[in-house]
């Protein structure tokens, strides 16, 4: 009789379930049983799965399980190619600034595999909306430092993040920041790839505009906007549907021309779910979605510097290259590291250890198996590895749901 301790034989990595993985300490192939963990509390949850913090019996670590959701249209077609997709991509990867997948954890039914990972006590979305720290400017090079860091890590590795945001940006006890949530990563690739990525906030122009072949720079504009939110404190850009935000773009950057983008007549436009197409093969209330012309406008200044007042020049010209509207003059994030901002502005980057901390809200109290009433909106507010909340408060609220309608 098999072992009822050891893993399901049916999901072996090296089997049809997860092909191509290769798992650590010592068990190439397999994966680990759920029992040899024990779950302490509720994370967070977004499309492609539900997260805990759990106990590691076998290291005694403290981890954070990623649950692969199955949804129902694939049940019984075996692990979503969603999830296979991001263990592959980060068990390729090892960097100190993105999270690290330590395992693979399954149950003993088909749906049941959890994702094993690092774990970081905070994410940047809630340290901004429930501890509202401020950071010093030292602080936000560290963080921006250690972001283009993982960044160029990925880029030099072909790995296009496609969902650079607050709250997939986790950072550590020791102010060690880590990007997480490759559900919606790829290798880059010149075939055609959807435009639907990114939250609308963060949301590069070309997506915006429908582009379906674009590169990395679609993760240096999300820096750009992450750069600005950690110095306002409020995000930079909230536009609530893809018009306004191409129009917030341009309010605040001033409007686009053939001379500073000279491809951006070529794409599509800004695909209108709401709107219909009036002809006379569709009348009114048949017509389908459509592509619309950006809304331009005719603002020729750039407001950043004035958004972003008692901001250093170097400071104001690094966001500017990252938030450049043509992807091809985008700055990389290795060139973004070389910048005067962090080799010779003043003050210095702050070391990670000696960023803010703050105590862990959501974990004062023990929830069992995710299961903890009475601290669901505490768990939400706290962060830690928060996805697409529905029932937030304050700005954030209006940001999960643009992610679960985009």
């Amino acid at each position: 009789m098999a072992n009822q301790d050891s893993a399901p034989h049916w999901l072996s990595i090296t089997g049809k379930a997860l092909p191509h993985l290769d798992l650590p300490n010592g068990m190439p192939g397999r994966c680990r049983n759920i029992k040899d963990f024990e779950f302490l509390n509720h994370l967070g949850e977004g499309t492609y799965g539900v997260v805990h913090r759990a106990h590691d019996h076998k290291t005694s670590k403290i981890v954070a399980l990623k649950q692969v959701r199955i949804f129902d249209s694939d049940r019984g077609n075996g692990i979503p190619i969603t999830a296979l997709r991001e263990i592959s991509i980060l068990k390729s990867l090892r960097h100190n600034n993105v999270v690290n997948v330590l395992d693979v954890a399954v149950g003993t039914e088909l749906d049941d595999v959890y994702m094993v990972m690092e774990y970081a006590e905070q994410d940047l979305a809630n340290l901004l909306d429930h501890a509202k720290v401020k950071y010093s400017e030292s602080e936000i090079k560290c963080l921006m430092k250690q972001l283009l860091e993982g960044l160029e890590y990925l880029h030099k590795h072909d790995i296009i993040h496609r969902d650079i945001k607050m709250s997939n940006l986790l950072l550590t006890a020791k102010g060690v920041l880590k990007i997480a949530d490759f559900g919606m990563a790829r290798e880059y690739s010149p075939r055609p790839l959807t435009p639907g990525v990114v939250t609308v906030w963060y949301r590069a122009p070309e997506l915006l505009l429908s582009a379906n072949r674009y590169t990395t720079a679609v993760d240096l504009w999300s820096a750009g906007c992450i750069m600005g939110e950690l110095i306002i404190q409020l995000p930079l850009l909230p536009g609530e549907s893809e018009l306004e935000q191409f129009a917030l773009i341009v309010k605040l950057l001033g409007s686009p021309s053939d001379k500073i983008w000279p491809k951006m007549r070529l794409l599509p436009g800004i695909y209108d779910r709401g709107r219909t197409a009036v002809t006379e093969e569709a009348p009114v209330g048949t017509g389908r979605a459509r592509y619309i012309p950006p809304p331009i406008g005719a603002q020729r200044e750039n407001m950043l510097e004035r958004r972003l007042v008692g901001q250093t020049k170097e400071t104001i010209r690094l966001i500017n290259e990252m938030l450049t509207f043509d992807p091809e003059r985008r700055i990389s994030a290795g060139d973004a590291l070389r910048q005067r901002y962090f080799t010779r502005d003043m003050p210095p980057p702050q070391r990670p250890e000696l960023i803010q901390t703050f105590p862990e809200i959501r974990n004062e109290e023990k929830g069992v198996g995710g299961a903890e009433t009475g601290l669901k909106r505490k768990g939400k507010e706290a962060g830690g590895y928060v996805f697409d909340f529905g029932d937030d408060f304050g700005v954030r609220k209006r940001h999960r749901q643009l992610e679960r309608r985009d």
